[in-house]
């Protein structure tokens, strides 16, 4: 029913061998495998960490590797601003996401995860324009290739260098319809992740049933709202001013109610971790650990 991944960011010293052979070993279903570009600029947690070079990959290698160690890749995943005010860099990010659509096809990896984007300095209204000028043409090439499109509804707004609207364009439920409303097509869809409702004060389950035609690819991550700092600071502020991301079962998501969820409209695929806990960075057994301390405590929702 449920497949429990993790997501390859935080091992990012790893090669894809080792990445499959430690999810192997450690009795992981699946991995959503990243793909960043070899030139990437962006110095973000996190970010540029590439376990297949779409731009120079073996087909026949990556399949092998994957059978070898009874693993598959539930889908690749790029997260850039595609819709960045500089024009060079947003379209830049636009034709690598159409790479790894590309790359995706030809692994028979059925989706890609990625951030629609967002010109911080702009309204909703305006970044839905640019959403309806620059993301057709990348379902198009989805839908050429027959691989779905999972966005994160990640804020990408938690520090001043993306203030004041966040750096991706699909945070909520209100904007999701507008989105599927520009663009019908089942190809686009939800990477959801519950933490990311939270921090925003919004029920973390209920999209689930709302959404469960467009529940693509799942990612496991908690995460705490400090309450003390929230009352000192307000929701004007930075997020990180009072909240942390956390593993599954440290923060505030009710994790029984979504499993609930997600089996109450038969979803049926991967969920995997997103580690971006710091209290677990401190080294690489410590990302280890992380790892194997989410999947103890979510193994009580599903099989491993």
């Amino acid at each position: 029913m449920l497949h429990l991944g993790f997501v390859s960011a935080i091992l990012a010293e790893y090669d894809l061998e080792h990445v499959l052979q430690f999810a192997s070993e450690q009795r992981f279903k699946c991995v959503e495998v990243m793909c960043w570009p070899a030139d990437n600029a962006d110095a973000r947690r996190y970010a540029g960490v590439s376990h297949i070079d779409v731009d120079n990959f073996d087909v026949k290698h990556i399949q092998q590797l994957t059978q070898k160690y009874g693993v598959y890749i539930s889908g690749l995943g790029y997260y850039p601003n595609p819709l960045d005010p500089d024009p060079e860099k947003a379209a830049y990010y636009r034709e690598h996401i159409k790479k790894v659509i590309r790359a995706a096809a030809q692994l028979n990896i059925p989706v890609v995860n990625t951030f629609i984007g967002r010109n911080p300095g702009l309204n909703i209204t305006e970044n839905l324009k640019l959403f309806a000028q620059h993301w057709p043409a990348i379902i198009k090439v989805a839908e050429e290739n027959n691989v779905k499109i999972g966005i994160e509804n990640c804020p990408m707004w938690f520090t001043d260098d993306e203030w004041p609207g966040g750096k991706n364009l699909a945070t909520t439920p209100a904007i999701w319809d507008r989105m599927f409303e520009i663009i019908p097509s089942p190809i686009l869809g939800l990477n959801y992740d519950p933490s990311h409702m939270i921090f925003q004060m919004m029920n973390e389950v209920k999209p689930i049933y709302d959404y469960k035609d467009r529940l693509h690819h799942i990612h496991l991550k908690d995460v705490k709202v400090y309450r003390d700092k929230l009352d000192r600071v307000g929701i004007m502020a930075n997020p990180l001013e009072y909240h942390s991301p956390k593993l599954p079962g440290l923060g505030d998501v009710r994790w029984g109610a979504f499993f609930a969820a997600l089996t109450d409209v038969r979803y049926r695929g991967p969920v995997c971790i997103e580690v971006e806990d710091k209290a677990y960075e401190g080294s690489a057994e410590d990302v280890q650990t992380a790892i194997l301390t989410a999947r103890n405590y979510l193994s009580q929702f599903l099989v491993l």
